[in-house]
């Protein structure tokens, strides 16, 4: 969890130096998080999506993958790793039907802001019901 970005490393290691929790981000919800995954032994298996994502990047052997087809939402959280323009993410996905720049959250959005991240869900997918 500590080593999976810059961002993720400042605000987790916060919650164990005293200061101040960042979101939902606390101690004792970070400690039931990694406790969860090694109780249960689902790290290598949350971090498999990884390892299979660069595999068939490899199988493809610089193939354009095909197009996606389904509408996308897309919230550029402020503390991601990487934050691609808006156009970038239209070029990758003609079927883009939301987009939105939340003023907070980061990787782990869902995580660290939880009530943030349900109303971004709720509002990309308010115009599919």
């Amino acid at each position: 969890m500590l080593d999976h970005d810059t961002d993720s490393y400042y605000k987790i290691s916060r919650a164990f130096l005293g200061g101040p929790p960042s979101g939902n981000l606390t101690r004792t919800h970070i400690l039931d998080n990694v406790t969860l995954y090694w109780l249960t032994g689902t790290g290598v298996l949350a971090a498999r999506s990884y390892w299979e994502s660069f595999q068939a990047r490899l199988r493809r052997g610089g193939q354009v993958p095909p197009p996606v087809t389904v509408p996308v939402a897309f919230s550029a959280f402020p503390g991601e790793i990487f934050q691609a323009p808006r156009s970038w993410d239209q070029l990758g996905y003609p079927t883009l039907t939301y987009y939105n720049k939340p003023d907070r959250g980061g990787h782990f959005a869902a995580w660290e802001e939880p009530q943030l991240f349900t109303e971004e869900l709720r509002a990309a997918f308010r115009s599919l019901r």
